[in-house]
């Protein structure tokens, strides 16, 4: 079998091109090292991660269980000490898409904190704003530039940036919270101060009801004094058994005929500033929300990141593809733009806090809902 041998002749004219490409590429690999050299990145190399036609988060939807949570917290209250240098007993919850930064999303800060008994944590003061929500437990007050505040079960309790606040826990049996704050945005941002305050608490008393409290907690009032709006809500705590009848009104108006839920067997509250009507503070917004037994929501995704955690109840959450079953106690992290959807055949009640005034504020918020 005679097999014929071609051998192919580049022109001179393909040489040439070959020869420029070789000097352009050469040319490239110099003007990029140029760029890495001063310090510049071209667009044209990262445009799809920068400007993506959908939001892509590195953060990703997770389940802190309560019952894995609280024994390890339980541990550290055996183990470490609460004092000046560490501050708090609190440990974060870290996101597992974001690179073991002990942030919940790449704008908000959560942590499991414990005092054991007769404790108290140093006041201390910083500028990124806190909060505090109890889904167990009392004994504990929280000290707000010099304001006892009693912490108990439902309750949400406000330290807005740079007011000075420690804790002191009156019992013998130790006292387990979340705290949520917007570290990770004042990180990124560069606004971050702190100062230490007094070794212990200014004002070690233990009454029911706050200062605070007494002047700005009455239903549709507000006093004639401080008129001026404030940055963040003056209202230290909002009383779990306000929130629980107003969610339970809701739902029985709805029983009622009137549409007063949200959806159907769905209702819920914002807490709000008394001065401005808007969120508790500049950078975080906090809701609840209660499901009836047998509602199922509608699937919603939002720019900007939302955490949950159970107050009372079970319920199966959807994240994107995947569904989870959430008890009480358990922490639930939502990034931006990932699609959820709740279900609860019994009923749930469920305590919440997002990002919505920041991305409010930029005009970057953007909700698509689908039934």
């Amino acid at each position: 079998m005679e097999i014929e041998m071609t051998t192919t002749v580049n022109s001179p004219a393909d040489a040439a091109a070959d020869g420029a490409d070789a000097v352009n590429q050469t040319a490239l690999d110099e003007m990029y090292a140029s760029f890495a050299a001063a310090h510049l990145n071209p667009l044209w190399t990262q445009i799809g991660d920068l400007m993506p036609m959908t939001p892509t988060p590195q953060a990703v939807p997770y389940v802190w269980r309560w019952d894995e949570l609280l024994p390890l917290a339980e541990e550290a209250g055996r183990l470490v000490p609460v004092g000046r240098g560490g501050e708090r007993r609190a440990i974060a919850l870290a996101n597992p898409g974001l690179g073991g930064r002990p942030y919940v999303s790449p704008t908000m800060w959560a942590a499991i904190q414990y005092l054991g008994p007769r404790e108290t944590a140093p006041e201390h003061r910083h500028s990124q704003n806190a909060f505090r929500f109890v889904v167990e437990g009392e004994g504990v007050w929280t000290v707000v530039n010099g304001d006892p505040v009693a912490m108990r079960r439902g309750d949400f309790l406000l330290t807005p940036g740079w007011n000075f606040h420690g804790h002191h826990n009156e019992t013998d049996h130790p006292m387990v919270w979340i705290d949520g704050l917007d570290i990770p945005f004042s990180y990124y941002a560069d606004t971050g101060f702190f100062e230490y305050g007094s070794d212990g608490v200014t004002d070690e008393s233990m009454p029911h009801i706050s200062r605070s409290e007494r002047l700005w907690s009455h239903p549709g009032l507000r006093p004639l004094v401080g008129l001026d709006a404030k940055t963040s809500s003056p209202i230290a705590a909002y009383r779990w058994e306000h929130t629980d009848a107003a969610l339970r009104e809701q739902l029985s108006l709805e029983a009622e005929g009137y549409a007063a839920t949200t959806e159907p067997g769905h209702a819920a509250v914002r807490y709000t500033n008394p001065t401005t009507g808007g969120d508790v503070m500049p950078t975080i917004r906090a809701e609840f929300h209660r499901l009836a037994a047998g509602t199922q929501t509608a699937t919603r995704r939002d720019v900007g990141s939302t955490v949950f955690q159970v107050f009372d109840g079970k319920a199966e959450i959807a994240l994107a593809e995947d569904t989870r079953t959430l008890s009480t106690g358990d922490l639930v992290v939502v990034p931006s733009w990932v699609p959820w959807s709740l279900a609860s055949d019994d009923g749930i009640d469920l305590f919440a806090f997002s990002d919505a005034p920041i991305m409010e504020r930029l005009h970057f918020d953007r909700t698509q809902i689908s039934r």
